[in-house]
């Protein structure tokens, strides 16, 4: 079995869903269960998808997980770019840190392809 924390791409998960967490309170009521939701639940998708895929058997297996993390954080670099021009927050350091999880679980993805071939 991996170690999924010892992951870079899980380290910089893990630390962005607790500052997605933390930023999204700061959202009007009114998006509780739209926009602040749906960035909590990308957020969340990454790690736990990088989680369970470090649980899995095979590579093919672990790979697909890491794809659906991948998609999960592209999605979330989406939703901040658009809180931040709803001017529900200020996104520069949180849309760089989305963006290096991003880069990171691509990176990842890319490397575990490589050793399907």
């Amino acid at each position: 079995m991996r170690d999924h924390s010892k992951l870079r791409s899980y380290q910089l998960a893990d630390d962005l869903v607790l500052e997605v967490y933390a930023r999204t309170r700061e959202f009007p009521p009114e998006e509780r269960f739209g926009l602040t939701s749906q960035m909590r639940r990308a957020a969340l998708s990454v790690v736990s998808n990088l989680v369970e895929g470090s649980a899995r058997r095979s590579e093919t297996e672990y790979a697909r997980f890491v794809e659906l993390a991948f998609g999960s954080a592209r999605e979330l670099q989406y939703q901040i770019s658009l809180a931040t021009r709803l001017g529900y927050l200020e996104g520069g350091a949180l849309q760089s840190a989305a963006t290096q999880v991003a880069k990171s679980t691509g990176a990842l993805l890319n490397a575990l392809r490589g050793a399907e071939r």
